[in-house]
């Protein structure tokens, strides 16, 4: 609270002006619509202001959810949202070159749309649009996994962008819009959370991310069990059989195990996966590789 208070102090315009209810929001409260606010002091994350409030003139808000007459004592994790807001904006700033580059070279190759907005899902019954950069040729009514049977749709430069992660750098806008997280579970399309919707409502408590640990440990696999999938049908079946019951065990393992190190290792074994060369099997020091010696076809010497 200390910390707070004097931060209130040295960011006095960021707490009595109009944006204070914005900057509150990407400190990690929850801010309601038509909230005046001024000089308030709380603990961001573990605070909900419901619409309409009024707070002002050196209000202290303790860690509790206020509105409808009922207050509910929580506790949360501290930081992540801010993090996540804070982290988006600074790789803004040089990765938009980036973006623009890519932007111009699919408009010349692909033509328009540049983007692939598709539908996925933030909580049960919550949906957003997740943006990429659109990597494969246009199919109407296209959805589900990807196997080997759409592999031909994959552009030259689409293909590029897949491998380096460059297609996912539009979601840093899904990040400041809040509706995902870097880390965290990868945003399912509705019919998986339809599907397994006791899983999902576990999994999804994790707002969903750019990366996640199923994704650094099971992607790889994944895609070794898509590409031997030669149809539609195979494909799904192969990812509901296989595929998605493993990766939701590992997102309830993050979900139990979730702390602020843990994301940032999986952010860095992420920034290295899309590394050239990095992800494959290493000879271990001082191992040799050495043919078998094989004796020569013939007749047995003699004693």
């Amino acid at each position: 609270i200390r910390v707070l208070d004097e931060a209130r102090t040295w960011l006095f315009p960021l707490y009595s002006s109009f944006a204070t209810p914005a900057w509150l929001r990407s400190l990690g409260a929850t801010i309601g619509h038509e909230v005046e606010a001024s000089t308030t002091l709380m603990i961001p994350k573990l605070v909900t202001v419901a619409d309409g409030a009024f707070l002002a003139d050196d209000t202290m808000v303790a860690s509790y959810e206020l509105g409808g007459g009922w207050i509910h004592v929580a506790t949360a994790t501290i930081g992540k949202r801010a993090f996540d807001i804070l982290f988006a904006l600074a790789l803004l700033i040089p990765l938009s070159v980036v973006m623009a580059v890519v932007a111009i070279i699919l408009l010349v190759t692909q033509g328009r749309p540049l983007f692939y907005v598709a539908p996925r899902m933030r909580a049960p019954g919550e949906q957003f649009s997740l943006l990429k950069f659109r990597t494969m040729l246009r199919e109407e009514g296209d959805s589900g996994a990807t196997g080997a049977h759409k592999h031909w749709r994959i552009t030259r430069v689409g293909r590029f962008l897949r491998r380096t992660r460059i297609d996912e750098l539009p979601q840093l806008f899904n990040i400041l819009r809040g509706d995902m997280s870097f880390v965290g579970p990868r945003p399912p399309l509705r019919e998986y959370v339809e599907r397994f919707p006791m899983l999902y409502a576990q999994v999804l408590k994790n707002r969903p991310g750019v990366t996640g640990l199923a994704t650094m440990i099971y992607h790889a696999l994944e895609d070794r069990i898509m590409a031997r999938c030669k149809t539609a049908q195979a494909t799904e079946e192969a990812y509901y059989r296989r595929c998605l019951p493993t990766k939701l065990r590992i997102e309830l393992v993050y979900r139990r195990t979730a702390s602020p190190w843990l994301d940032f290792w999986i952010m860095w074994k992420t920034f290295l996966a899309v590394i050239p060369g990095y992800d494959r099997p290493r000879k271990k020091r001082g191992q040799q590789i050495t043919a078998p010696l094989v004796r020569p076809a013939g007749p047995a010497p003699s004693k």
